[in-house]
């Protein structure tokens, strides 16, 4: 790929294409040298935030749509709203209602995630045996054992590929967040980067996050890998 990549940046003026269009692997490779850790930290700080927050709240809400089925009637309809309002249409709802750039960054986010998360726990807790629960209620427990001891256990491997799921799409949403009002972060470079007509930059940004979602992709699987043992 690199060397095709290469052969057609070199026969690029041959077939009529700007030299800045197809840039180097050089190109490139300098463009990587110019990159600004600052900016990478402020985009990870706000994707981890998030992520966590929407994981808190998508769990919360999950929990109470599952014990109360008023609640799991309200919920569903404007979770599914939630689901089907476009990423553009919530980063222009967060500049007209909200001042501050980072709560406007981190609303977006929660605002797309969190639904993912309601959604992915509350159908796995409805997939545990209807029997178990009955005899797990028979013997008496309080809330706290009832879901720690038989409804997590079972979903925990839906909740690994839901956080999975949900950090690939917070890294594609921060990035067009950010595009917008922010003064850091991958996003605001790849702003700038597209202000300069400089392609060798927006590969170079595009290449640090697919390796920042590789990584953090990788510590899930890790982790996922210790906590599951059991499943080896």
């Amino acid at each position: 790929m690199i060397v095709l990549w290469e052969t057609l940046s070199r026969l690029s003026p041959w077939l009529s294409i700007p030299n800045f269009a197809i840039p180097s692997i050089g190109t490139i490779g300098h463009g990587l040298l110019k990159i600004s850790l600052v900016d990478v930290a402020a985009t990870m700080a706000r994707v981890l935030a998030a992520l966590l927050l929407s994981f808190v709240t998508g769990a919360a809400l999950a929990v109470a749509m599952f014990t109360l089925d008023p609640i799991e009637r309200y919920v569903r309809p404007v979770i599914r709203l939630l689901m089907a309002v476009p990423v553009v249409s919530w980063v222009l709802f967060a500049i007209l209602w909200f001042k501050g750039v980072e709560f406007r960054i981190v609303f977006v986010l929660i605002v797309v995630c969190a639904p993912v998360f309601v959604v992915d726990l509350y159908d796995g807790m409805k997939e545990v045996s209807r029997d178990l629960r009955r005899m797990m209620w028979s013997f008496r427990p309080n809330m706290a054992q009832y879901f720690f001891k038989l409804i997590f256990p079972p979903i925990l491997p839906g909740i690994f590929t839901c956080w999975k799921i949900t950090l690939s799409l917070a890294i594609r949403v921060v990035t067009i967040a950010e595009l917008v009002g922010a003064t850091t972060g991958i996003g605001h470079q790849l702003a700038v980067a597209q202000e300069l007509f400089s392609v060798a930059d927006v590969f170079a940004w595009t290449l640090v996050l697919v390796t920042l979602l590789y990584g953090l992709e990788s510590l899930i699987v890790v982790v996922e890998g210790r906590v599951l043992r059991w499943r080896a």
